[in-house]
């Protein structure tokens, strides 16, 4: 099969890889329908991760299932599928408290490279979650997005406690940011804030329910959220970056008492201890457990209450994938969909 392999900074090829096949009997295999580019994926491309060596790429997918294993009984052949970044038993104690993607029997899908034409699912029964019937194409792309960037953004407005009557800032404007101001309306934010420097993505935001738009970052970015806030700060800020300005900007965006979601994968990011200390501030985040929205995402979806694919701004063949990554390096694009 064709997959993208990521060799070293810079150097995306799209080779042909062995076909996947049933290692374990809780394994499924699935022929992809859409795959896609994900931000997480620039680190390594910039050079910011370590590349060891040819790397298989992607993380995010959906299709339909062609195999499972002995001990697979929820998911059948024939199925269409959404997964999520992290296989998880969905049974063990932790998964059971909704932190699938810290499962006891976690395994990273990223390692397997969703960006191919098959994929092995380990732990099928737990990861993947079959839709109502075979999705028409337009559907595709959103269902899509629901397996990592719009699941992401839902966990980060869950954790920083956004609800009805909030004020609620987002830091980033990349997929998973946009996305979250779409969670935070779907979840009863009165305001939104959007922190986005770029107008194609402001007006994606403002599609998705921003009711305003913080152009500045850093120092001057909390300053001017201070201003949309009285003074006080929002309620509930979502960090979609991974960075110490957008963390910090973040944590200083938000009132004493407030809540902070971070689901930016973070890269030398560093907290001052007592700056927190006294802020008041609650943190939490980390990665996100896509695996307990999916039903509910699934279903919004399927109702046409919500069109999360909308930011899938490119559309190109897998074997363009390289361009696909040029591309949301140069921001020429919010996210590219990679059919197989």
């Amino acid at each position: 099969m064709r997959g993208v392999v990521l060799h070293a900074p810079r150097d995306v090829r799209v080779e042909e890889r062995e076909d996947p096949r049933i290692l374990l009997p809780t394994d499924a295999i699935i022929r992809l329908s859409a795959t896609c580019v994900c931000g997480s994926d620039l680190w390594p491309y910039r050079g910011i991760e370590t590349v060891h060596g040819p790397s298989p790429m992607g993380h995010e997918y959906v299709g339909v299932v062609q195999e499972v294993g002995d001990e697979v009984r929820e998911i059948k052949p024939g199925q269409f599928v959404v997964g999520s970044f992290f296989a998880s038993d969905n049974t063990c104690p932790i998964c059971r408290a909704g932190y699938q993607s810290s499962c006891v029997h976690r395994e990273p899908v990223g390692g397997l490279g969703a960006q191919a034409e098959y994929l092995r699912v380990p732990l099928a029964d737990g990861t993947l979650v079959a839709t109502p019937d075979l999705p028409t194409d337009d559907l595709v792309p959103a269902l899509l997005a629901a397996s990592d960037v719009l699941g992401t953004g839902w966990f980060g407005a869950v954790a920083a406690e956004v609800g009805p009557g909030k004020t609620v800032a987002v830091v980033g404007d990349g997929a998973v940011g946009l996305l979250a101001v779409l969670a935070a309306r779907r979840l009863g934010a009165e305001r939104v804030i959007a922190v986005s420097r770029h107008e194609p993505r402001q007006k994606l935001a403002t599609h998705y329910g921003a009711t305003d738009i913080v152009t500045e970052r850093g120092d001057d970015g909390v300053a001017r959220i201070k201003d949309l806030t009285d003074g006080l700060g929002a309620h509930s800020v979502i960090e979609a970056v991974g960075t110490q300005e957008s963390m910090l900007q973040a944590i200083r965006s938000t009132r004493a008492g407030g809540h902070v979601g971070y689901v930016g994968v973070a890269h030398d990011v560093e907290l001052p201890g007592e700056e927190l200390f006294f802020s008041h501030v609650h943190l939490h985040g980390g990665p996100a457990p896509v695996r307990r929205f999916l039903p509910e995402l699934i279903d919004l979806i399927y109702r046409r209450e919500i069109d999360p694919g909308r930011v899938f701004d490119l559309t190109l063949p897998l074997d363009q994938a390289a361009e696909g990554y040029r591309a949301m390096d140069e921001r020429r694009a919010v996210k590219v969909l990679l059919n197989p």
